[in-house]
């Protein structure tokens, strides 16, 4: 991975810890981090952290994202509301590696309750080491965005 590679990294009070550990495990691989916060552990809400991510992708101003809360779930959720975002909520590095191989994600979604930080680790890697594969995969890719409107 090169440095003109950008992601941004962004959670809840709830993945504080787990998304500093991908920050540095991530920048460690080349790639530019742009942690968005929180950077505190005060109870505040998923969904503004995953929009703001999501929109830091969709606009480009960075490549992929990631985003993690309790399960992953809601912050997905929030993100998947901005055009041109696919984030998927991933526990397995295979799911990972499949949604940017076959849907082209361009976020995960992480649950710091659900697994610990060596499988995050795993599905870090897998999500940023695999490529759309393009294809038979584009036309389904473009299905999708077709749903935005």
């Amino acid at each position: 991975m090169t440095a003109s590679k950008r992601i941004v990294l962004s959670s809840d009070h709830a993945a504080i810890d787990l998304r500093q550990s991908l920050a540095k495990h991530i920048g460690a691989m080349g790639w530019e981090v742009v942690d968005i916060g929180p950077a505190t552990p005060e109870s505040t809400h998923y969904p503004k952290h995953g929009e703001a991510a999501a929109r830091h992708v969709a606009s480009g101003k960075a490549d992929l994202g990631i985003i993690l809360c309790g399960t992953g779930q809601g912050i997905m959720m929030a993100a998947n509301k901005v055009k041109g975002v696919r984030c998927g909520v991933c526990a397995d590095p295979f799911s990972a590696r499949m949604i940017r191989e076959h849907n082209n994600a361009n976020m995960l979604s992480i649950g710091a309750r659900v697994i610990g930080e060596a499988l995050a680790l795993e599905i870090v890697d897998a999500f940023l080491g695999a490529e759309f594969e393009g294809g038979r995969h584009a036309t389904r890719v473009d299905m999708i965005t077709a749903i935005e409107g």
